[in-house]
């Protein structure tokens, strides 16, 4: 580990994701992906079976592992549907077999009622046998939908984009291709796709990483048209994008493996980039004050970076330079997004091993692991109210306190599996397991 003391930023309430009243959480992981969400008290402990602090649960028609997002009054989640039922296989392993084609789906966009879960529309964007297989632990839309109180975009892969009002009436589509994110290098082994798009200012930011050309493009969110699109030299990731306004300029950052980089928001330049790291690049990047935390691990390398977000050009050493502020080549994560939350970076592995880390150094507080060891993490944490939310993929909820020692102040059995990040909103705890979609409120 390297570390760089420049002085770390500290998290202003608007930044750290704080909702005020109107409880938005407008995409993956809220706000610029922070997974937080202030100003209510949360729950630390419910019983699903005995109905305690559940304030409702609602049937989903289909499989999915997209999130929930919100705003105002509603929550918007996709879907898709086909006959039979669709295997998972769970747990830690290494087979990434394709699954076999099991036939049409119908691909489908749902908005509820927040506080009731009733369903107030549905429709269907299209209904086909999707063009690209699945991993045996993936569904046919792991991709979170992006809101902004006037738009609704899904984004199902090689099956689409679609924007909707907020009625449910589509206002646009567009195709962008056979987008196929296996696994590098290997095209027989085909794993679907999982990025999620993101809304701001007018505009939708995609990241499409693929087997083939590889790109991160920008759309008018009212037509669809496109403003820019820039080539990556790059090779299958499953991140979303993060949009960072800061150090008096805005960009987009994005994970990768030959091209981790930021890209200026207007015009889709290049501003900076890193290469190396695991070559399977799952987790989002997460900015907190003026330093942006990226981290992936599989094969060699498992970093930890945390890079000055006024960074220019290569940074082809991560050991030295002036925009690294600190390094770790081996405690970054597979498949959950970090989670900053007050002076810490909280970091958990895919076996539930969760490592605190102070943010502005690096310095290592603690490592403790979740659970048993049995089950596999792959929805990423969220936090709010002093509490850090980690799920298994056994559906259990773990609930530890925030800070530099470790305290685990509840596990919540939610009766499912359970692979989808959930969203925060008002002091409720939005929980998306195979069937159901659960509100969790004290």
């Amino acid at each position: 580990m390297i570390t760089n003391l420049l002085a770390f930023a500290l998290i202003t309430p608007q930044e750290s994701g704080i909702e005020g009243n109107e409880g938005h959480w407008p995409s993956f992981r809220g706000s610029h992906a922070r997974g937080i969400a202030e100003g209510f008290p949360l729950p630390s402990q419910w019983n699903v079976a005995e109905e305690k602090n559940v304030l409702w649960k609602k049937e989903i028609p289909g499989l999915a592992h997209s999130s929930p997002v919100i705003f105002g009054e509603h929550l918007y989640l996709t879907s898709a549907g086909t006959e039979g039922d669709p295997k998972l296989k769970l747990g830690l392993y290494g087979d990434g077999t394709s699954v076999e084609q099991e036939g049409e789906h119908s691909f489908l966009v749902l908005c509820l009622d927040r506080d009731s879960g009733e369903i107030l529309w549905e429709e269907e964007a299209i209904a086909c046998v999707p063009k690209v297989k699945r991993h045996p632990k993936a569904t046919h839309v792991n991709s979170t939908p992006a809101v902004d109180g006037a738009h609704v975009v899904a984004f199902f892969a090689s099956e689409g984009l679609y924007c909707y009002d907020t009625d449910g009436s589509l206002l646009w589509k567009k195709d962008l291709g056979v987008l196929d994110a296996g696994a590098p290098g290997m095209r027989d082994l085909q794993w679907g796709f999982a990025s999620s798009p993101v809304i701001h200012e007018g505009r939708v930011i995609v990241q499409c990483d693929v087997q083939d050309q590889s790109f991160v493009a920008a759309f008018d969110v009212n037509d669809g048209k496109e403003f820019w699109r820039t080539l990556r030299d790059e090779g299958p990731t499953w991140s979303t994008p993060t949009v960072h306004f800061g150090a008096g300029r805005r960009q987009i950052v994005l994970n990768g493996y030959k091209h981790i980089g930021g890209y200026d928001f207007d015009t889709g330049t290049e501003l900076w980039r890193v290469a190396g790291g695991g070559d399977v690049p799952v987790p989002t990047p997460v900015v907190a004050g003026d330093v942006i935390f990226i981290t992936n691990a599989h094969g060699r390398l498992a970093p930890i970076y945390a890079i000055d977000d006024k960074a220019e050009g290569a940074i082809d050493d991560p050991e030295k330079g002036p925009f690294m502020r600190w390094y770790h080549p081996r405690r970054g994560i597979y498949m959950q997004t970090p989670l900053v939350y007050g002076e810490h970076l909280y970091c958990c592995s895919d076996n539930g091993v969760l490592g605190c880390y102070e943010a502005a150094s690096g310095k290592e507080m603690y490592r403790e692991r979740l659970g048993d060891g049995t089950s596999g993490f792959s929805a990423s944490a969220v936090a709010g109210d002093g509490k850090l939310y980690f799920t298994s993929e056994a559906g259990d909820v773990h609930v530890v306190a925030a800070g530099p020692t470790f305290k685990l102040l509840a596990k919540n059995p939610m009766g499912e599996t359970c692979m989808a990040t959930p969203a925060l909103s008002r002091g409720t705890l939005y929980v998306r397991t195979r069937s159901h979609l659960f509100a969790i409120h004290e």
